[in-house]
């Protein structure tokens, strides 16, 4: 199992288009594929975004955000369970 963290920045005005856009398109496009197990969306008060998504093996990447709704480029990281 990989869980991915993906994080953008909205900008200030775009905030609500940019998590319809997340919710609405990107997330659909990932969802169906057979490797997939789940997703979670979060927000925070700084226009924030982040979405966890759990793999049974690599990952897929979400499409690139509309360009005029960030404030940057979205961060990605891996994480795998940890045995304890």
């Amino acid at each position: 199992m990989i869980a991915r963290m993906w994080e953008v920045r909205a900008l200030g005005s775009g905030f609500d288009e940019l998590l319809t856009w997340v919710c609405d398109v990107a997330l659909p496009q990932v969802e169906v594929l057979p490797s997939h197990v789940s997703s979670d969306v979060f927000s925070s008060t700084d226009h924030r975004i982040v979405v966890i998504s759990k793999w049974r093996n690599t990952p897929a990447d979400l499409p690139a955000p509309p360009p005029h709704l960030t404030a940057r480029a979205p961060h990605v990281w891996d994480f795998t369970p940890v045995d304890r």
